[in-house]
């Protein structure tokens, strides 16, 4: 018989729970972009699921256009009111206005000569924070980094980023590996992260 794969427990037996922890949560992310979908993303997760969210993943790329920011940027109200229509995505105001919000402070940041990923792994000196768990009591939901940069998108205006949210975003793009360290992704992650990639994603 083959022996299960141990995985965070978080995972649960759902395959596309299971297939997303497998396969994404945890690695680097070191492209703009990229970083800024899923930290959209996040905030869209702020009081539900994060499996709700990834069921409509592909709508809410499809919704955000692919989540590019230039485009997103310049979405007005007949954009908002299409989307607050939109029954694949979650429908609230307050989210789809952030969302088109923090597209136009992530191109501010760019036409300014700030690049979004540089920011961000600027916290962590370019590299993933390294944990080793023992088992799910000892992963915390917030740190004292993630309300440092929670603080920091806020005071850029980006809005649905709380510490818990920030956290998770950090989790979900390796900024620090959460993995514990019986999950067989651990080790893997581990050697993901050992050197930037910044410089290699530019």
């Amino acid at each position: 018989m083959t022996t299960p794969l141990c995985r965070c427990h978080w995972a649960g037996t759902d395959p596309l729970y299971c297939a997303y922890h497998d396969e994404e949560w945890g690695v680097p992310e070191w492209d703009s972009r990229a970083l800024w979908e899923k930290l959209v993303l996040d905030g869209f997760q702020a009081g539900l699921a994060w499996i709700t969210i990834l069921r409509k993943r592909e709508a809410f790329r499809t919704a955000f256009a692919a989540f590019d920011p230039e485009i997103v940027a310049r979405y007005g109200q007949a954009d908002i009111d299409r989307l607050l229509g939109d029954a694949g995505i979650v429908r609230s105001r307050a989210k789809i206005e952030a969302a088109i919000g923090s597209a136009r402070i992530y191109l501010a940041m760019r036409d300014g000569g700030e690049d979004f990923a540089q920011f961000c792994w600027g916290f962590t000196g370019g590299k993933p924070i390294q944990n080793q768990w023992a088992g799910r009591g000892e992963v915390p939901t917030d740190t004292p980094l993630a309300h440092e940069i929670s603080k920091a998108l806020k005071g850029r205006g980006v809005k649905f980023v709380g510490p818990v949210i920030t956290y998770a975003w950090m989790q979900a793009v390796g900024m620090v590996n959460d993995h514990t360290a019986e999950c067989f992704r651990h080790q893997q992650v581990r050697k993901l992260g050992s050197r930037s990639g910044l410089q290699r994603s530019r």
